[in-house]
């Protein structure tokens, strides 16, 4: 019995399941048929992007996720091309994600499910119960709360949420902040009506560790950002309109490449 998922916006969902649905081997000439019948590009690109998202799980984040992460970077390169070429980047992306699903597939069959709707906080709840819920790494409210901050808040204000929440760990070595990036960056290209679903796997994806909940030991993993959060309040209000210095620059990339994080 296939499981529950959730429906995406009736003008996409049928790309999409094209997409899913079609054999690997088949795909190619399927997706052809759609773009003589009028699918254009901007399609394409949101229906690759949320077949990933709903199909692929983003655990870890990487290995088989790939497939979404180097979604944004296919469409560069497609902006980079001329003609028909353009749409080969796309293509090469379609059949890396019918890979992906195939080894999500045999890793358990992942899907995103549908958002309880009875269970979601209200719209002046949503901002503070996700913070809570992200901050003590609870999967169950932190799904929850960021279907409701999307429907209510602003793509600006949960963006800024998510660039502070990428980069508190080093779990997945920096694809979390990668997947925050790539996803702000693709949904500029398909439009925010689309996030909800895309920020529901990049909340899942920033609160996977091994072990005990996070908040609740010192892990190596999250060490450097709380150690960070600590020196952030030492530096000078006006530390963003100082001078240009080549010395200081060049004395800042050699500690980066020799300091350890503490």
């Amino acid at each position: 019995m296939a499981k529950p998922m959730v429906q995406l916006s009736p003008e996409i969902e049928p790309l999409v399941r094209l997409i899913e649905d079609t054999p690997r081997e088949s795909l190619f000439d399927a997706v052809a048929g759609q773009m003589r019948q009028g699918v254009g590009y901007q399609q394409l690109l949101t229906a690759l992007f949320l077949a990933g998202v709903r199909g692929i799980q983003p655990r870890p984040v990487g290995f088989k996720f790939h497939a979404v992460l180097v979604v944004n970077s296919a469409h560069l390169a497609s902006l980079a091309a001329s003609g028909n070429e353009r749409w080969l980047p796309l293509f090469w992306a379609l059949d890396n994600f019918k890979s992906s699903q195939a080894r999500n597939q045999k890793e358990g069959n992942w899907v995103m499910p549908p958002v309880p709707e009875a269970k979601l906080p209200s719209a002046s709840q949503a901002k503070q119960r996700f913070t809570e819920a992200m901050d003590n790494w609870d999967e169950e409210a932190t799904d929850l709360a960021i279907a409701a901050l999307v429907r209510h808040a602003s793509a600006t204000e949960i963006i800024e949420l998510f660039w502070r929440y990428g980069a508190r760990d080093f779990r997945n070595i920096g694809h979390k902040a990668i997947f925050v990036a790539n996803s702000w960056r693709t949904l500029q290209a398909i439009g925010w009506r689309h996030a909800e679903p895309v920020m529901r796997s990049l909340a899942y994806a920033l609160l996977a560790h091994e072990g005990t909940n996070p908040a609740q030991r010192d892990d190596v993993a999250d060490r450097p950002w709380r150690e960070n959060l600590k020196r952030v309040t030492r530096l000078r209000p006006d530390w963003k309109f100082g001078k240009v210095s080549p010395e200081a620059t060049a004395d800042l990339l050699r500690t980066l490449r020799t300091a350890s994080a503490a």
